[in-house]
């Protein structure tokens, strides 16, 4: 209330000083007129319309000398106004040759990324740095800057909008860095979903070329996988029927043509699903015991010490480091070995499995041993989450949510750059997942080989070993061997087996350990319990030699 008064008051002084300004101009017009009525002895109605048409010739020629002044101004101020237009448009410049030359927005790109948040409202992407080139059959593919001051990594924060700002999902994209520019994005957006056209199955010049492991095709029919599977386990998740045994057997297939000769430990809870590979595996078995888990876990924790151990030895020696021969283990549903039936006996035992493979997939890596757990059920509780932190690499085919894509790929995936969601999947297509690897997502299908495609490389990885085996020099270890060879022999009780090498203590407990530190080998149990040994662990004993 108190700011109103002083307000009406100055309005009021307004009012008062404008009507003494209007009685003021009234008064010199009247004597003006009295002046000119006089001077040129004319009356009233004649020296009133004198005055006013010659007050209408001022006025016209005032005005027509202000409109020629603001038109020469205007002319002269023209090019300044244009260029100052274009630079408020296009703020991004290059220096060319020194001088400094505005350059046009490229209008798509500037929009698309402006829009999905990847670059900031006062920045473009230039037109001159743009290269678009469609790709036939697939969709178009971008190569461009990103403005000074940005990355690719601006755009890879943002794919996914990126992706619905082009009217597509983040499905349909794939982003590439280059290893020149950091600011050199590489972004293919496809035109139909991903996999609805199958692509060939690589020949083995393909694969044998490629630079590691190839584990399928991405989106464009290119190999994606991993550079290597030394010190690294992979954990594989996707609800049944999703194609999870047809990936493993052409990793398996890609493991044997990119590492030569390994030594392949198969645990096939499906009973069937790893069959093919069972000549050249040093131990297969298809069973869904945890017991069988349990043993084979502490076969190769067994194994992992050993090599800790010649490792040892050398850094004491001031000795180079071992060259292992590489090993995996590979085991289909194995959600079915950490559970239980209710019991305290069987709660122990998951427990036990848990803890071994554990230990296995964390303390192996330095010593080249390797795990692959496959399940077809990615709950919560399927794979312990001891277990599953340990895996390095991580790969997901579709599932039902995404609650149920952080089991396979870990509880803090959807916060990494780029994610990809399992979920979006078409159950349909078989064999496709998301694989994470080194804080990167990528879309791939796995292979579906031939079966006699496989069974060319397994008859090929065999024929070598039995090469190996026959130029192995003589020793206890190769005249086990040659003895269960020659009587077809699968397993042999230490009770037959110690005699034939000269082993003649009578005390069961003495022949089987004099005999175990002949072979190098532990003992172990036949079908009925029977304690000797499996052809096949001698067999992987004498070519890894540990």
């Amino acid at each position: 209330m108190g700011k109103r008064r002083p307000q009406a008051a100055q309005a009021g002084e307004d009012t008062y000083g404008q009507v003494a300004g209007a009685i003021g101009v009234l008064a010199i017009a009247l004597g003006l007129l009295a002046a000119i009525k006089d001077k040129l002895g004319l009356s009233w109605p004649a020296a009133l319309l004198l005055t006013a048409g010659a007050l209408v010739a001022l006025g016209f020629l005032g005005w027509r000398v202000r409109t020629g002044v603001k038109r020469l101004w205007a002319r002269r101020a023209q090019p300044a106004a244009e260029g100052t237009k274009l630079n408020q448009e296009v703020p991004a410049v290059a220096a060319v040759d020194g001088a400094d030359v505005a350059a046009q927005a490229h209008p798509e790109l500037t929009a698309a990324l402006t829009t999905a948040g990847a670059i900031g409202r006062d920045e473009v992407i230039r037109a001159d740095e743009v290269v678009i080139t469609p790709v036939q059959g697939v969709g178009c593919f971008y190569d461009f800057l990103m403005p000074k001051g940005r990355t690719y990594v601006d755009v890879e924060k943002q794919l996914g909008r990126v992706a619905g700002v082009f009217g597509v999902t983040r499905l349909h994209t794939k982003l590439e860095r280059s290893r020149q520019n950091e600011r050199r994005v590489q972004l293919l957006v496809l035109d139909r979903p991903p996999f609805t056209r199958p692509f060939p199955a690589p020949t083995r010049q393909r694969i044998a070329a490629f630079g590691g492991v190839p584990f399928g095709h991405d989106v464009v029919g290119e190999l994606a996988g991993v550079p290597t599977f030394d010190k690294a386990s992979l954990l594989v998740g996707g609800m049944t029927q999703t194609g999870k045994t047809t990936l493993i057997n052409g990793l398996i297939t890609c493991l044997l043509i990119a590492y030569g000769d390994f030594d392949l430990y198969l645990l096939d809870g499906k009973l069937c699903g790893l069959t093919k590979f069972e000549k050249i595996a040093v131990r297969y078995e298809a069973s869904d015991n945890p017991a069988v888990m349990e043993a084979m876990a502490d076969e190769l924790n067994g194994r992992v010490e050993k090599r800790y151990a010649r490792i040892q030895d050398a850094i004491r020696n001031r000795k180079p480091t071992p060259k292992f021969r590489p090993v995996f283990f590979i085991v289909d549903e194995a959600a079915d070995f950490f559970a239980h039936d209710g019991t305290t006996a069987g709660k122990e035992q998951a427990q036990r499995v848990a803890e071994k493979v554990r230990s296995l997939v964390a303390k192996a890596l330095e010593s080249r041993i390797s795990t692959v757990l496959l399940t077809q059920r990615p709950a919560q509780n399927a794979i312990p989450v001891m277990v599953r932190d340990q895996f390095l690499y991580r790969m997901c085919l579709y599932v039902a949510s995404e609650g149920t894509a952080k089991v396979a790929l870990g509880d803090t995936y959807f916060e990494t750059v780029a994610p990809i969601n399992p979920a979006l999947l078409d159950s349909n297509i078989k064999g496709q997942g998301v694989l994470f690897a080194h804080g990167v997502s990528t879309l791939i299908r796995g292979f579906d080989f031939d079966d006699a495609f496989i069974w060319e490389v397994v008859d090929e990885v065999h024929a070598r070993q039995q090469q190996v085996l026959e130029k192995a020099p003589a020793s206890p270890l190769k005249q086990a061997i040659d003895l269960m060879q020659s009587k077809n022999l699968e397993f042999m009780p230490t009770a037959d087996l110690a005699p034939a090498l000269g082993i003649t203590e009578t005390n069961p407990a003495d022949r089987g350990k004099k005999l175990s530190r002949l072979l190098g080998v532990p003992a172990a149990k036949g079908a009925k319990g029977v304690r000797g040994y499996h052809l096949a662990d001698l067999t992987a004993a004498l070519m890894s030699g540990s």
